[in-house]
């Protein structure tokens, strides 16, 4: 859930994070800190749940 909330807010007309990342992947001309900080901050609950699922497949394997 808090992928979809505040990853993903605002979501009109696009969600917040997929424009980051397609200025980032654009090449990132005119970036300033502040817009550093915003991707880190609308993608750090995408890492949170990257870093879930890997550790719950790596104790489903060690069991």
């Amino acid at each position: 859930m808090l992928c979809l909330t505040l990853g993903l807010a605002p979501f009109l007309p696009e969600p917040h994070f997929f424009g980051k990342i397609k200025w980032l992947l654009g090449g990132a001309s005119s970036m300033q800190p502040m817009d550093w900080f915003d991707l880190v901050l609308h993608g750090f609950p995408f890492i949170l749940l990257l870093r879930l699922i890997i550790l719950k497949l790596v104790s489903k394997n060690a069991t």
